[in-house]
């Protein structure tokens, strides 16, 4: 497995339903296609994730590496809870999540840009995480790079140094 991501929010505003409503308007106004096939993983009878595939391309595309997984967890799945607040200069006082797991960064940079730049204006509280760094990028962050002209390598670079 490669380089993985996360979106971080207030543990009290998260719901997998919510989430799964934002994800599907910021992949529509990201120019995205969302693949969402409704299937459930579950831990002793209660629900624990599902997962969405979110590309740039059509499915049967050559190109088809411009695309993502995307895990949406339930409240109560332990792999959630953050805790690297320190690390990334995050106020501790802010309980957060890690929802949203990207499983793998590398290849689909761009569509995750337009995704995350669209996921982050419906949610400004909440962050964008690429776990292998010690920084977020937060919505002004990302308005930001939006104006910028598009940097492949913009996720692995430290938004408060451009």
């Amino acid at each position: 497995m490669g380089t993985t991501a996360f979106i971080l929010t207030d543990c009290e505003k998260y719901t997998p339903e919510k989430f799964l409503a934002d994800t599907i308007v910021a992949t529509f106004h990201s120019d995205a296609k969302l693949i969402f096939e409704n299937y459930k993983s579950f831990e002793e009878g209660r629900f624990s994730s599902t997962t969405l595939n979110i590309l740039d391309h059509s499915y049967n595309s050559a190109e088809n590496n411009h695309q993502f997984i995307l895990y949406v967890k339930a409240k109560e799945n332990p792999s959630i809870l953050f805790s690297d607040y320190d690390d990334l200069g995050l106020d501790s006082d802010r309980e957060l999540f890690r929802i949203g797991t990207i499983e793998e960064v590398y290849g689909a940079e761009e569509v995750i840009f337009r995704f995350i730049y669209e996921y982050l204006k419906l949610n400004p509280d909440d962050y964008f995480w690429v776990a292998d760094y010690d920084w977020v990028h937060s919505w002004e962050d990302m308005q930001k790079l939006k104006s910028l002209p598009y940097d492949p390598d913009w996720c692995y670079k430290n938004p408060k140094l451009i």
